[in-house]
């Protein structure tokens, strides 16, 4: 599995950037998906597993408070539940791939959505709509989006959480890929934002692509792409 040579990236581990433990059973399932051969139904399967792992991490970072129950046996367990109130928030429409996964270990979530698309002369993102709830700058929020690459749609979406009244510490991003560059340029805007991720690629090449990467993640996950099975 890549690791940063970035020491910008480096730094940040740990506190800001919270990198999945890299174990067999990990790379096992980016090794499936990293597969040009895989079929839609392998891919999905792989890189669900991994929301799962991303998620369960996610959650972890949320504040905790005690809380005691009674068991079935009459004993009581001094436990714990999370304190704030959380929502998620998808970037359409590779974000969308990570909703299954959320509502699955939080069934009562509500989930927002924004819609960015970069430029294709400009290289630059574009907002043309968002569906997020109104009382949003009153919860944490769980930012979903399978690649962080360059930054450009990440930055734009921070940005319109933190517009919505957003605390940046509120904000935890979940991806399952990105890179050195990426890293750095949302660490370097928004210092107090979480970063969770699986994979920290090694570069991106000329035509900003992940390497080694797993190619466009929308069209894999969803079946649009030319060799969708």
């Amino acid at each position: 599995m890549p690791t940063t040579t970035a020491l910008s990236t480096d730094d940040q581990l740990g506190t800001r950037v919270h990198l999945l433990p890299q174990t067999s059973r990990l790379r096992a399932l980016h090794t499936a998906m990293r597969d040009r051969t895989a079929g839609r139904d392998v891919f999905r399967h792989a890189s669900e597993s991994v929301f799962r792992m991303l998620i369960d991490t996610a959650l972890d970072l949320l504040p905790h408070e005690s809380h005691t129950v009674t068991t079935p046996v009459g004993a009581t367990y001094d436990g714990l539940r999370p304190t704030p109130r959380l929502l998620g928030v998808s970037i359409v429409r590779a974000g969308e791939s990570l909703e299954g996964p959320l509502r699955a270990a939080c069934p009562d979530i509500r989930i927002g959505k924004i819609l960015i698309q970069r430029d294709k002369q400009t290289k630059q993102p574009h907002l043309y709509r968002t569906w997020l709830p109104a009382d949003i700058a009153d919860n944490h929020v769980l930012l979903l989006e399978p690649m962080l690459a360059t930054g450009g749609t990440a930055l734009a979406a921070l940005q319109l959480l933190i517009d919505q009244g957003v605390p940046e510490d509120n904000i935890i991003f979940i991806n399952l890929t990105t890179v050195p560059e990426g890293i750095s340029e949302v660490c370097r805007r928004y210092p107090k934002v979480h970063i969770v991720t699986s994979s920290i690629e090694q570069r991106l090449n000329e035509d900003a692509y992940m390497i080694p990467g797993m190619g466009d993640f929308g069209d894999r996950f969803f079946g649009t792409d030319a060799g969708a099975q």
